[in-house]
């Protein structure tokens, strides 16, 4: 924390702990599943804080070290931290409500309900379940850049479109098409639709040219049509893990290299996604399957 940093050792640095995103869609998920309720609480000037000594008996996950877990005889509780946002659910309200009191006790706290806002994205709870969407994060994008007309488009890219790196012209200057990108990776944490064609212009940041500018306006137009798609986390699901690869080989026209994609379902609801480029070319159908093998299995345990 930021009191026991020491000049000219790590006064440059800081750090907070932060969960991964993926934890949050498979907790949501969870939570449907068993129509629990999700807790918000903020820390008020975390970095100021002392260090935290005293044990609630909760366990820390072994794949997001800020997902904690507590089972008791009152049932399950889970506590995911992300800098100095908290949400909290379970099973039991009553020792929910125990905990919430017990950390405004040690921290300065302030309780802001059920969760509806979390890391830029909106949670809308409902009979059948959670809604995980970016519509008001879209929208700002979308007006940043100043598409006002109705044009819409109903594919985020073109069928067969193939994109290099010289396509088109330089840029004079790449600074809105950079920004651009790193926005639309952002939206991807709930939007797989476009997962793939934003892997695809992420890979000009360097030099992009006209036509990878084109392409990212038509993302843009793609999500204003579809501005309000969402995730569901349904109450009658179920909790069974499923996973789901694919690889196109040797689909890049300038180096051959493959791309390799995958899904994650947490019973029906989507809880991971990638897309990405193989390092190396695979000089066989066989060789690239096993990678992609190889790349899901790293995410699934």
């Amino acid at each position: 924390m930021g009191f026991t940093q020491e000049y000219g050792i790590d006064y440059d640095e800081t750090f907070a702990p932060v969960t991964r995103l993926t934890s949050v869609k498979s907790l949501t998920a969870v939570v449907a599943t068993h129509q629990w309720k999700l807790f918000q609480m903020d820390v008020k000037n975390v970095f100021l804080n002392d260090d935290f000594t005293k044990e609630f008996d909760f366990t820390s996950n072994s794949y997001d070290s800020v997902l904690f877990i507590r089972k008791s005889d009152r049932g399950l509780k889970l506590l995911l931290l992300y800098v100095d946002d908290m949400i909290i659910t379970g099973g039991d309200t009553s020792s929910i409500h125990e905990l919430k009191m017990h950390l405004s006790q040690e921290f300065e706290m302030k309780g802001l309900g059920l969760l509806n806002y979390f890391l830029g994205f909106e949670v809308t709870t409902r009979l059948d379940g959670y809604y995980l969407s970016q519509a008001k994060y879209a929208s700002d994008l979308i007006s940043q850049v100043g598409l006002t007309n109705n044009k819409t488009t109903s594919m985020p890219l073109e069928t067969n479109a193939k994109l290099i790196p010289t396509d088109g012209t330089p840029l004079s200057d790449p600074t809105l098409y950079k920004k651009l990108v790193g926005s639309l990776v952002y939206l991807t944490i709930t939007r797989p639709d476009i997962a793939h064609i934003v892997h695809i212009v992420s890979q000009f940041m360097t030099a992009p040219r006209s036509n990878h500018y084109a392409t990212v306006l038509h993302i843009l137009h793609y999500i204003k049509g579809t501005l309000f798609y969402v995730l569901h986390f349904a109450t009658n699901s179920f909790i069974q893990l499923s996973a789901y690869s694919d690889v196109d080989w040797a689909s890049d026209p300038t180096d051959r290299r493959s791309t390799t994609g995958y899904c994650f379902l947490l019973g029906n609801s989507p809880i991971s996604w990638h897309s990405k480029k193989q390092i190396v070319v695979s000089r066989s159908n066989t060789e690239v399957e096993c990678k992609v093998i190889a790349n899901t299995t790293t995410e699934l345990i």
